[in-house]
């Protein structure tokens, strides 16, 4: 289990790096995803969150990865792929809605499932 929190507390320190990157200098989500210098850092957070949930399946760690929706793992995974096969066609849209919606979610519930297993 603890290979699994460890793997759940990197998908946290990615999305907090992300957060942090689109709220420092005053940039606004869409203008950091544009930006030449942070597009590469936020999308390669990205892919360090899709490879932590690819091991937790690498893994069977099923008990945490029943806490998302299949649809979000799938869509983490196209995302990864999408970056890291096609990168420069990559549409900015779709890294903006991921940053937007999927993503705090995904936060909260990393969150809410270390906080019961440290329990």
């Amino acid at each position: 289990m603890s290979d699994a929190l460890y793997r759940l507390e990197k998908i946290v320190e990615c999305i907090d790096n992300i957060e942090y990157i689109v709220s420092s200098n005053e940039l606004k989500v869409t203008k950091s995803i544009e930006n030449r210098i942070l597009k590469p850092a936020i999308r390669m957070n990205i892919v360090r969150i899709a490879e932590q949930f690819s091991r937790l399946k690498e893994e069977n760690e099923f008990k945490i990865l029943e806490h998302f929706s299949k649809r979000d793992l799938q869509g983490i995974s196209a995302v990864r792929n999408y970056i890291a096969h096609d990168y420069d066609s990559t549409d900015d849209h779709i890294i903006e809605d991921v940053i937007r919606y999927n993503l705090p979610e995904m936060k909260c519930t990393v969150q809410e499932i270390l906080e019961n297993y440290q329990k």
